[in-house]
């Protein structure tokens, strides 16, 4: 209950923040309006124009609510019209990402580990990667791919694991590193292996790294899926439902889509939680 308790708190004060902005950013539409009809508005009309336009700047909390129930709770799952298809169609492209970008990034980390010639020449190349946009790689990739004919989820799942590869590397190299040198010392002593000395020492003390690792990486993967349906006109995802949203100025279908990609993100993460105390507990690292 004390962990609820401050959470609630700072939602409250949310939503309390969010009702006030939304006041002030749609009041001049509802002025405007009235001013054309010779009318003027009460304190308490203009608060509830503000918090009902069809259109608004930016909607009120219970306009995205009611949107999300309308298109998750009273839609099937398979229709086009439904948050939750689009957002399986992003969280599948999410997932792909995810895991190429955890196993490229593990290659790379054990390469730049065990490697000096990777360390001083791939580890500057990671972190320069970083430094591009993401906005100007998205389009690059897709049209590379479709020039050869690869298209779907594949181009999205790419722009995902550009994104997401980069934690894994650096929380893995973190982790694989973080044995201290008595210990390290101590693997010789008895005469271990690389191998054993990866399994029983490097791997086990690099599992906390890797996990914060991979939280990063998901929320980042979700980041990349949506950038990578944007350039490509697509009519399914959450960036399709973004995209749509803004061409029609339809700023209620746009948060109602940022507030679910949130909610998908949020799960994910928690999901790589629930597994990362399971995992350390057993190992008796927790």
């Amino acid at each position: 209950m004390r962990n609820v308790i401050p959470v609630l708190t700072v939602v409250l004060a949310i939503v309390v923040l969010w009702y006030g902005a939304s006041v002030q950013l749609n009041k001049q539409w509802a002025l405007d309006q009235a001013a054309r009809q010779d009318r003027v508005l009460s304190t308490a009309e203009l608060v509830a124009d503000t918090w009902s336009q069809a259109k608004p700047k930016l909607p009120a909390p219970h306009q995205v609510a009611v949107e999300l129930w309308e298109t998750v709770a009273q839609k099937a799952v398979t229709s086009k019209r439904s948050l939750v298809y689009h957002a399986w169609v992003t969280l599948s492209a999410t997932l792909l990402g995810f895991a190429l970008g955890t196993a490229f990034g593990f290659l790379l980390a054990l390469g730049i580990v065990y490697l000096r010639v990777m360390d001083m020449s791939v580890m500057p190349w990671v972190i320069a990667s970083q430094t591009i946009p993401i906005l100007a790689v998205a389009p690059m990739i897709i049209v590379v791919l479709n020039a050869v004919g690869v298209s779907g989820l594949l181009p999205k799942a790419m722009i995902s694991m550009y994104l997401s590869f980069f934690p894994v590397v650096v929380g893995m190299v973190k982790g694989l590193r973080s044995p201290s040198t008595m210990q390290l010392d101590q693997m010789r002593t008895w005469s271990a292996t690389r191998r054993q000395e990866f399994l029983r020492l490097r791997l086990p003390s690099s599992l906390p790294y890797l996990f914060a690792s991979l939280k990063i990486a998901m929320a980042a993967s979700l980041v990349g899926a949506i950038v990578g349906e944007l350039p490509t006109g697509a009519v399914a995802g959450l960036g399709a439902r973004l995209l749509a949203g803004s061409y029609y100025g339809q700023t209620v279908q746009i948060w109602s889509a940022l507030i679910m990609a949130a909610a998908v993100a949020a799960a994910a993460v928690g999901l790589i939680g629930v597994i990362q105390r399971v995992t350390l507990k057993r190992m008796g690292l927790n």
